[in-house]
């Protein structure tokens, strides 16, 4: 084979590769209106956020903040003896119309355990102090992963949970042009509403 067709061969496998990369992360970024991320509920920001609060409890979350509009949580995981994964949930609460939004937000992360040895040292007067070679090892954890859950299926769970603590009548909806479902809202109300009396002759 000629220097020439080597060169072509190595080019074109250079080409195939570079069109194989995985797209760039911003580039997966869609901002659409329609996300996992967020739900509407037909009451006031506080009690969604309460009920996301009890929702993250009753699935062995430690609840490290609890504000009438925002919830934070986290949860521990020890998958093998060199490896500690954490789930840390976000939860805002924001007014929409006579409702609100939840946004909720995981990041999970990934700890792995790490050994540091440590040297003896001495001080033997004018000489100073010098370190031996033996010690001791220290174990510990270090972060080497960190990514935001995207799974649309974790977030629907969670979102049915939180409707669950709001009870039968805030069932969730999507976020979908900003609003939920405004037709069963009146409906509601409409239901809520007390008979009028009529008057006697």
């Amino acid at each position: 084979m000629s220097f020439s067709s080597v060169h072509v061969a190595l080019l074109a496998a250079g080409l195939a590769a570079c069109s194989s990369a995985p797209p760039l992360v911003h580039e997966q970024e869609r901002f659409g209106t329609a996300t996992a991320y967020s739900r509407a509920y037909p009451v006031s920001p506080s009690a969604t956020c309460e009920a996301a609060r009890r929702a993250l409890l009753s699935q062995g979350y430690l609840i490290s903040s609890a504000k009438p509009d925002a919830v934070e949580g986290r949860k521990n995981f020890q998958h093998d003896s060199q490896t500690h994964v954490e789930i840390q949930f976000h939860v805002v609460c924001a007014s929409k119309g006579r409702g609100s939004i939840a946004f909720a937000n995981a990041l999970h992360e990934r700890y792995a355990l790490k050994k540091s040895a440590t040297s003896a040292s001495l001080g033997v007067g004018v000489l100073g102090n010098f370190s031996l070679p033996f010690g001791s090892s220290e174990d510990s954890l270090v972060k080497v992963a960190s990514e935001t859950i995207s799974a649309g299926d974790f977030y629907h769970r969670f979102f049915g949970l939180l409707a669950h603590y709001l009870g039968p009548e805030a069932d969730a909806a999507p976020i979908e042009n900003g609003s939920f479902d405004k037709g069963r809202e009146g409906t509601r109300e409409r239901a809520q509403e007390p008979a009028s009396v009529k008057q006697g002759g």
